[in-house]
């Protein structure tokens, strides 16, 4: 069962991303490194409730 996610900058904790995920496979909160375009730099980006 996928569902749609919202993934916020870990400095700046603006929402900047949404992406999807299978919950039976990923059971805890995701966390991937993107761009923040406020801070101008690649920071981890952690999923949000």
């Amino acid at each position: 069962m996928r569902v749609n996610i919202q993934l916020a900058c870990t400095e700046c904790k603006r929402r900047n991303y949404s992406t999807s995920k299978n919950k039976k496979n990923t059971t805890g909160r995701l966390e991937v490194s993107k761009y923040c375009p406020f801070d101008k730099k690649h920071t981890v980006h952690r999923e949000t409730k």
